[in-house]
């Protein structure tokens, strides 16, 4: 027994061409009606509302802003490591969402605060943060600092 992959009566449909006599089916009107303006080329209605401003401009631009997106500051170990080195960051201090906003390393909208392991750290610092990566954790706590994770 043999199977047929695809039983379908014909696949290649030929392309109708309209306007090619009335034996056809699409002669004459090649099947736009007759007369007015959605008969003729060049023509665009669909959100053209007779003059009065559209629905589309109507309403105000959101884009693609997700309403329930936290905004979250994200900081690395290097650039910990830079502002402790000009003197920007203290490290006696906790380093916390609060000092960084005062000192303006992020931004004052941010809601969460992540710490990232890229770079290396030579001071041993304490950090209060919402979110850390692993490999933040480890350098951290290498050089001897400490991350609590608030929950």
């Amino acid at each position: 027994m043999t199977i047929t992959l695809n039983n379908t009566t014909k696949i290649n449909k030929p392309k109708i061409r309209v306007g090619r006599g009335i034996g056809s089916g699409k002669g004459k009107t090649s099947g736009r009606g007759v007369k007015g303006q959605k008969s003729r080329s060049g023509v665009a209605i669909k959100s053209f509302e007779g003059g009065q401003m559209p629905l589309y401009r109507r309403l105000p631009k959101r884009g693609f802003n997700s309403i329930t997106k936290k905004n979250i500051a994200v900081l690395n170990l290097n650039k910990i490591q830079y502002y402790i080195d000009r003197k920007s960051i203290k490290v006696d201090d906790i380093l916390n969402t609060n000092i960084l906003k005062k000192l303006r390393l992020i931004n004052k909208n941010s809601v969460i605060l992540k710490i990232l392991g890229s770079g290396e750290i030579k001071d041993k610092i304490n950090i209060e943060a919402d979110m850390a990566s692993k490999s933040a954790i480890e350098k951290l706590e290498k050089v001897g600092g400490s991350i609590k994770l608030k929950k």
